[in-house]
């Protein structure tokens, strides 16, 4: 059925066009019948001798055929004698013709002829010329200069429709041929500055008024037109800048008309040389157009006023109160604009007031709105904060109205900053025990104040470093237990804020030795969690507080003082994931103190024996958590050719949580779960360090789980073949992996990977990602696609290379995530793989 027969509606059509599969078949579906037929008819058309006959077919020309088409080259002898035709309205018809379809090779046979039309006695055909002329310099550039004296001409037209042609013509010319530019700047500025003043100062006219203003389609034409011609050029400018103010003063705004001429003044004000007399005029116009009821009006002058920022940020600032109301507006487009350009104007001058003003309508902003305002908050107060206490206090601030919209480094640098403001413990952990007993729904907050609790729960009972501006505050032992309690059992407590409960636990069970049996008893809760992450936690913690309560005191002990250049430097990429020694300046950020020199950490992981030496507190590199858990990795694209770092982020060290390697196939997607795993020791305490290594007559780690765990097997002989692994299925999925050796590399397996789809629906923007333990390194090719065909009508492949540096040692492990859409929801499936063939 043919889609636009008369008895078809408009959702039937519809329909059929997303039931295409092809563009093929959308063209067939939206274009109806072929026309072919129909193309010779037009040319019979055109070379007939009538009026009639020729504009009914140079009208189905150009609604059937484009430039593109060969049936075009037939034409041009019959253009080239309708446009010498004797007719002017033939010849009017040819020319609208050659407008619309003309391509590079009729350009060059025609572009005599449309020249000398340029000069034609009747103003309709001059002015269907100049709009020829700018296709044909568009086609052929080489053309221009054929056209900058006629263009020139044009200039001094009466008659406003070929004015504005001639106008446009210019500019277009003046964009493809440097020598137009020179020339109409030298010829012409004089003459469109008199032709402008003449139109702004011009009686009123009812052939030419609109909304009580004379032609503001040629105002806008001569601006953007000396626009151009005074960009880079001070002489031209200065010839400008006197009808520029003219034009900004005398144009009324309070019609939409009056509007577009004011803003295409400012911007041409904005684009010419000036010594910023007429910026500050531009910038007043732009502030007036922030008090429209207009929202369109609002957003342009939004835009406008950021490129401002970059000219005279001076001048901004005076309507820095107008653009905060814009931040409030109810229009989500105007909202997100102020917010950008209130963010270029922020300095250390205002930064605190505007910060202030920001954080309170941040409890009553909408919660699309949050997730941009939140990071544009806290983006300030890093980059303007010159006192600790200020960020600290602004940071809390945000995390108790939005800390489900912050992101993961900023509260990463929240924690690093409060470990290096070691005057400012005591105070931290107290204003964020209290944020979390009325804030417990904020994620981020949670997790901050849990690790604060952990480094510094002694701080928090015994009122250490109370400060003048503080309230007086009772914590005892038990409500600071309670406190972690609350955060390990919230059924809304993501993996990592149990996992750092969990560690915090263990931290205050040396503090609080008197809570020590009842904090034991909220960690054995968790030995038997489905989660196999914080099962291996438990245990671990469980055994160091039965069997190794000599070093408990070491292992816990609090962290040192960071080293801020390290850090920021690892947050900016450009520094090795493991951690330096070397000693550097302090970066510019305000919120840190740069480490003293001390001597290497001793190797704490010699666990066959108690009596190991504690740490210094003052500082060595910063311990990468004796706990172990890597809950948020960075994760390497797909294909990169080095293997990845041991280590992620400066707050994951100082939360122990980290021997994973992920390896993902894209750069947005977030954390792959992952635990430390030792084949010998399912549950074995993790490296010191990222740079530490044992002593070489150092004692071989215990085993904390007794010995329970698979041990590895050799692997059999090359050459045979390698069983096909259902890697994960469920009702909605299957992934096969099928597996292959390279010769002569034993330790490289080459895995192919197949995802079907089991459900109904179509999976979209599918997406695999994978981790390994260190041992092993993992590179993954791009998938075959990101569409995944429901009911298995077809599947997904992608290829695996691993290699495993302890071959026939160490058994594969891996653990994958895949993501995808479906029905316009987000679906997450993870699952870890131990069952891989033994002899790979």
């Amino acid at each position: 059925m043919n889609p636009f027969s008369s008895g078809t509606r408009l959702r039937d059509m519809i329909r059929a066009i997303r039931a295409c599969k092809t563009a093929a078949e959308e063209r067939a579906v939206i274009l109806g019948y072929p026309t072919h037929f129909g193309q010779m008819e037009c040319l019979k058309l055109i070379a007939s001798a009538g009026f009639p006959e020729k504009r009914i077919g140079y009208l189905g020309l150009m609604l059937l055929l484009d430039e593109r088409q060969e049936v075009l080259m037939l034409v041009t002898n019959s253009l080239k004698q309708d446009l010498n035709h004797s007719n002017q309205y033939i010849v009017g018809l040819a020319l609208c013709a050659l407008g619309n379809i003309c391509s590079a090779e009729m350009a060059r046979d025609l572009s005599p002829e449309v020249e000398r039309l340029l000069q034609f006695r009747d103003p309709n055909i001059r002015k269907k010329a100049a709009l020829c002329s700018i296709r044909i310099i568009k086609k052929v550039p080489d053309l221009a200069e054929n056209f900058i004296n006629c263009a020139a001409s044009l200039l001094k037209e009466k008659h406003h429709g070929v004015l504005i042609t001639g106008v446009q013509l210019c500019a277009d010319l003046c964009k493809v041929s440097s020598e137009a530019l020179e020339y109409f700047r030298k010829k012409c500025t004089e003459g469109l500055v008199r032709t402008l003043r003449d139109i702004v100062n011009s009686p009123y006219s009812p052939e030419y008024d609109i909304s009580g203003i004379t032609d503001p389609y040629l105002h806008i034409r001569l601006l953007k037109l000396l626009r151009i011609l005074g960009q880079g050029d001070a002489d031209a400018s200065d010839r400008m800048t006197d009808i520029l103010a003219q034009v900004a003063t005398k144009t009324e705004s309070n019609k939409n008309a009056g509007n577009a001429i004011l803003y295409e003044c400012v911007e041409t004000i904005m684009s010419i040389e000036d010594d910023g007399g007429l910026r500050v005029l531009a910038i007043n116009i732009l502030g007036k157009f922030l008090s429209n009821r207009d929202n369109n009006i609002r957003y342009v002058a939004l835009n406008m006023l950021m490129r401002a920022t970059t000219l005279d940020a001076q001048a901004v600032q005076r309507h820095r109160a107008t653009i905060l109301d814009c931040v409030k507006d109810s229009d989500a487009s105007i909202r997100k604009r102020a917010l950008e350009l209130l963010y270029l104007l922020v300095n250390e001058n205002n930064v605190k007031p505007l910060i202030k003003e920001l954080i309170e309508y941040l409890e009553v902003s909408d919660q699309e709105f949050k997730g941009d305002l939140t990071a544009k908050i806290c983006s300030l107060v890093e980059k303007f904060s010159s006192e600790k206490i200020w960020y600290i206090d602004q940071m809390l601030k945000v995390l108790s109205e939005a800390g489900n919209f912050v992101k993961d480094e900023v509260w990463h640098a929240l924690i690093f900053v409060i470990s290096n403001a070691s005057d400012l413990h005591g105070y931290t952990v107290r204003a964020l025990y209290r944020a979390f007993l009325t804030s417990t729904e904020q994620e981020t907050l949670v997790r901050v104040a849990v690790w604060c609790i952990g480094e510094y729960g002694d701080m928090l009972v015994n009122n250490v470093g109370m400060l003048d501006i503080e309230d007086p505050i009772t914590v005892t032992e038990c409500d600071a237990v309670d406190a972690v309690e609350v955060a390990i059992k919230r059924h809304t407590s993501d993996l990592t804020t149990k996992a750092m409960a969990l560690i915090a636990l263990l931290k205050l069970s040396s503090r609080f030795p008197s809570s020590s049996e009842r904090i034991k008893g909220i960690i054995v809760q968790n030995k038997g969690n489905l989660v196999l992450e914080l099962q291996q936690r438990s245990i671990e913690f469980n055994r160091i507080l039965q069997k190794h309560q000599k070093i408990r005191s070491a292992l816990v002990e609090r962290m040192p003082v960071l080293d801020e250049a390290t850090f920021s430097g690892r947050r900016a990429g450009s520094l090795p994931t493991a951690i330096s020694t070397s000693s550097g300046a302090p970066s510019n950020l305000p919120n840190g103190i740069a480490k003293p020199a001390t001597a290497p950490i001793p190797d704490l992981l010699d666990l066959s024996s108690d009596d190991v030496p504690a740490p210094s507190s003052s500082g060595g590199d910063f311990p990468q958590d004796l706990l172990g858990v890597d809950l948020s990795p960075t994760l390497a694209p797909s294909g990169a050719g080095k293997p990845p770092k041991a280590s992620t982020d400066v707050l994951l060290d100082l939360l122990s949580i980290g021997t994973y390697l992920p390896v993902q196939t894209g750069s947005s997607a977030s954390d792959i779960l992952s635990s430390s795993q030792d084949d010998k020791a399912l549950a074995s305490l993790s490296s010191l360090s990222a740079n530490a290594t044992s002593p070489v007559n150092a004692a071989p780690m215990m085993d904390l789980l007794d010995g329970h765990g698979p041990g590895p097997q050799k692997p059999k002989e090359n050459g045979q073949a390698y069983q096909s692994l259902v890697a994960y299925e469920s009702s909605s999925l299957r992934v096969m992996f099928n597996f292959s050796k390279q010769p002569g590399s034993p330790q490289t397996t080459l895995i192919q990977a197949t995802f079907t789809n089991l459900s109904s629906n179509v999976y979209n923007d599918f997406l695999f990602q994978a981790a390994v333990p260190k041992f092993l390194q993992l590179h993954l090719d791009p998938a075959s696609s990101n569409t995944l065909p429901a009911s298995g009508d077809g599947s997904i492949t992608q290829n695996l290379k691993v290699t495993n540096s302890q071959h026939g040692k160490k058994l594969l492990v891996m653990r994958v995530r895949i993501a995808y859409k479906t029905n316009n929801k987000d679906v997450l499936e993870e699952r870890q793989i131990n069952n891989f063939p033994q002899n790979l």
